[in-house]
């Protein structure tokens, strides 16, 4: 069921980490290259993927490369929005696509781009066409994100919340269904893209909306879909049996899992973004949900002697 892992998500954005505890992402590249090592030891076979970088940035990538991070994956990945977030307009992407290929050999995926509707549904029903045109062949995978919006009740991951202003509040209107499930306008138009459009959809602990939402990626169309495994909810009772309900009623699609979340009492600082206390066991959560849901490849033969 799972065809790619990714480490970590948006390591360049302070929201997903922590840049005053790792201001030069050194322990970022540590915690990444063990657990590369630790995934590829349990199944070589399975695509490994940087964590998508927002903004997209041609310097992180090289300055991972430098520290020897690309070597233990096979593709990088990037995230664009640039109608809610980005300082850039939305006929940029394939300069920006082209601006990460400049400085890598590696395939560069676009594992979240989407458009909100904050202002209205108009905006995201023309992003998406738009999007589509300017994406579908030039990049291996596009996940959309997202199938639905955020509940209002819940709060956005991201560290500064309400202080990002209009910023943080558009977070809960990138879906294609409203929050009581009810399609948006872009939604209806969603199936004309599929099956090489993707959807990227998180899922919180024990979410009530798991069995509707792979109704509605099958009524779509959908066949490559990304989501997560929090090494934070891995700490929560019966954490592997919502792990297990969640990769059961997945199991049809083509996954990109990403692993990602600090668990509060093994930062350095008690947040998700924290870098670790220690990087070994973030690698050995990556290794542990590899060995439970993709299990184990075959071993290489060993080569021939004279």
């Amino acid at each position: 069921m799972i065809e790619a892992v990714k480490f970590w998500n948006e390591p360049n954005n302070k929201s997903h980490w922590d840049l005053e505890l790792d201001p030069e992402w050194i322990r970022f590249g540590e915690m990444t290259r063990l657990a590369c090592s630790a995934v590829a030891a349990e199944n070589a076979q399975l695509t490994r993927v940087l964590g998508g970088i927002s903004p997209i940035d041609p310097q992180f990538i090289q300055r991972l490369d430098a520290q020897g991070v690309l070597d233990g994956v096979h593709a990088v990945a990037v995230h664009g929005f640039p109608l809610d977030w980005n300082l850039w307009q939305i006929h940029e992407w394939p300069d920006k696509l082209a601006e990460i290929q400049a400085v890598t050999s590696l395939p560069v995926w676009v594992t979240e781009v989407g458009v909100s509707t904050f202002g209205a549904e108009e905006v995201q029903a023309w992003g998406l066409e738009r999007t589509a045109q300017l994406l579908m062949g030039r990049a291996p995978r596009i996940h959309w994100y997202s199938l639905y919006d955020l509940p209002k009740a819940w709060p956005a991951t991201t560290r500064h919340r309400e202080a990002e202003g209009s910023s943080y509040y558009r977070h809960f209107h990138m879906g294609l269904l409203r929050e009581d499930g009810s399609p948006k306008l872009a939604a209806r138009e969603f199936h004309r893209f599929t099956p090489e459009l993707g959807i990227c959809q998180w899922f919180h602990f024990e979410d009530h909306r798991l069995h509707d939402a792979v109704r509605w990626l099958r009524q779509l169309g959908v066949k490559k879909l990304r989501t997560g495994l929090s090494w934070a909810d891995s700490f929560r009772p019966d954490a592997d049996a919502w792990f297990d309900r969640q990769m059961a009623a997945l199991d049809e699609f083509d996954l990109t899992v990403t692993f990602c979340f600090t668990p509060e009492h093994r930062g350095l600082q008690p947040h998700h973004t924290s870098a670790p206390q220690v990087a070994e066991e973030y690698a050995e959560f990556c290794a542990r949900m590899v060995r439970r849901y993709a299990g184990r490849s075959a071993p290489m033969p060993l080569a021939a002697t004279a």
